[in-house]
């Protein structure tokens, strides 16, 4: 890339989150005469990408469109054909971060949802009561994509006693370790310069479920009326898709904005190491258990489950934790024939294990 050609693009993308590292990354394709860009939005084997030349309009076919985890995303660094009819997509640049949830495919396949975030903002309607459990998910898959997270709870207005509302962020916190936990009213415009201060001139990708006030949130963030925002069921708090892509802009005060639709199914897709930083005190205490493979049940000299009975660990935090883990070896087993073998080994002594006290048990009766 010339340096003319480099100071364009840097002009023209900076305001997207394009540095010299990117230039780096990019200057072998500049050299095939392609342009730089970032996908703005995704929609049916087609995107937007915003160049140098203004936003273009490019097909993804040429970027392995068989592999789910291998297509082009929100927030994809691209090389794009500088003309043609239609115009292509040749390749992305390396992620730096990647969110990727398990689909409902009985493939088991990965969907990735959004590529080079930094912030991830998992939105918690207050207008419902709180379900830690769905929370540590969502938190699970966005230390996994390696951007950093942090819980919004949103339609704080809806709580207006003070000691109720820092008791409902105590709780969030307590399931949240090392993340920032913000109440925000959209509506009053309460915290708002707090979460822009956090995520400013970064990529921010807003998480959550349908009804959590995610469009609200981005509305308020951007300055401007550019998510459709619909009425929350008063029944469930739950609320209709109003954002159906995911859709990359620009911050007035610095920084980019990936708002994404209502997630109702999150499910992890190896994300073991997510799930070990949500429950990071779960596993610092584990490393006092007596046995190195302690599944934290009935074994004597448990150090988690001495934890519980002294009340220095919430029993749901074990059962949250216990499931997710679970599930997440589910999902990796499926595409690893080596753990697979672990699981079905692990099983059989955890059975020899039970048979040997159960006939244990019937001599002593005896």
């Amino acid at each position: 890339m010339t340096s003319t050609s480099r100071s364009t693009a840097h002009s023209a993308l900076s305001p997207y989150g394009w540095d010299e590292d990117w230039a780096d990354a990019f200057a072998p394709y500049a050299a095939e005469g392609l342009l730089p860009g970032r996908v703005v939005r995704v929609d049916r084997g087609q995107c937007d990408v915003v160049t140098p030349d203004g936003v273009l309009r490019a097909d993804t076919a040429f970027v392995t469109p068989h592999d789910p985890l291998r297509v082009v995303c929100t927030g994809d660094w691209v090389a794009v054909e500088p003309d043609g009819n239609p115009r292509y997509v040749r390749t992305y640049l390396p992620r730096r971060t990647a969110f990727v949830r398990s689909t409902s495919s009985k493939r088991s396949e990965g969907q990735i949802l959004a590529a080079n975030v930094d912030h991830a903002i998992v939105a918690v309607s207050l207008a419902v009561e709180l379900d830690l459990a769905r929370v540590e998910r969502f938190l699970a898959l966005a230390w996994e994509s390696g951007a950093q997270p942090l819980v919004v709870l949103t339609k704080a207005d809806l709580v207006p006693d003070p000691v109720t509302l820092a008791h409902l962020v105590q709780d969030v916190e307590t399931s949240a370790p090392g993340v920032t936990v913000l109440a925000v009213s959209a509506a009053l415009g309460e915290g708002l310069d707090v979460l822009a201060a956090v995520v400013g001139g970064g990529t921010a990708v807003l998480l959550g479920q349908s009804g959590a006030g995610k469009s609200t949130l981005a509305n308020a963030l951007l300055g401007e009326d550019v998510m459709d925002v619909q009425a929350t069921r008063d029944v469930d708090g739950k609320g209709r898709h109003t954002t159906t892509t995911r859709n990359l802009l620009v911050m007035p005060g610095g920084g980019v904005l990936i708002d994404t639709p209502g997630l109702r199914g999150v499910g992890l897709w190896d994300a073991g190491g997510g799930v070990g930083q949500v429950f990071a005190e779960i596993e610092e205490l584990a490393r006092d258990c007596r046995f190195h493979d302690c599944a934290h049940e009935s074994e004597p000299g448990c150090a988690v489950l001495a934890a519980i009975d002294d009340g220095e660990l919430p029993e749901r935090r074990l059962e949250s934790y216990r499931k997710l883990m679970r599930e997440n070896q589910r999902i990796v087993a499926k595409t690893d024939a080596r753990l697979r073998a672990e699981i079905r080994k692990e099983w059989k002594r955890r059975g020899a294990i039970g048979k040997a006290a159960m006939e244990a048990k019937r001599g002593h009766l005896r």
